[in-house]
């Protein structure tokens, strides 16, 4: 949750927001940790159980200081390989370069925005990555 919150600032999930993603681990949620003696990183799935239907990749997170290191890249590579086979949909800031270069790196591409989504105003870009062997 601290690392959230300094990562979200107001946007940080709820400490009940927390609580019912690790009540749902192993049902439909995937939660994988970067720790080096301490959490420096996260990533957060919804897997719904059906096959086709897409997963989300509804969080991501790097401890600041520790950005740029590899762990974000390290992370999703992560996420990507403990869902193979099925399409990822993720959300992100227009705004948030560092992360959409990430993303596109993985293979992640565009398929729709939100205008003025987020403060600013900015768009959310709705990126997908679809399967592919070897994934």
């Amino acid at each position: 949750m601290a690392l959230d919150s300094e990562c979200f600032g107001t946007a940080a999930w709820s400490r009940a927001s927390w609580v019912d993603e690790f009540d749902r681990v192993g049902v439909d949620r995937l939660v994988l940790v970067a720790d080096e003696g301490a959490v420096v990183g996260y990533v957060v799935l919804l897997v719904p159980p059906v096959a086709e239907d897409p997963v989300d990749l509804t969080r991501i997170a790097v401890a600041p200081a520790e950005r740029r290191t590899g762990i974000g890249a390290q992370l999703t590579t992560a996420a990507l390989a403990a869902v193979p086979g099925r399409t990822v949909l993720l959300e992100v800031a227009e705004g948030n370069d560092h992360a959409r270069r990430l993303y596109a790196v993985q293979g992640f591409v565009e398929i729709s925005r939100r205008r003025g989504y987020y403060p600013g105003p900015q768009d959310a870009l709705i990126l997908s990555l679809e399967p592919k062997a070897g994934r």
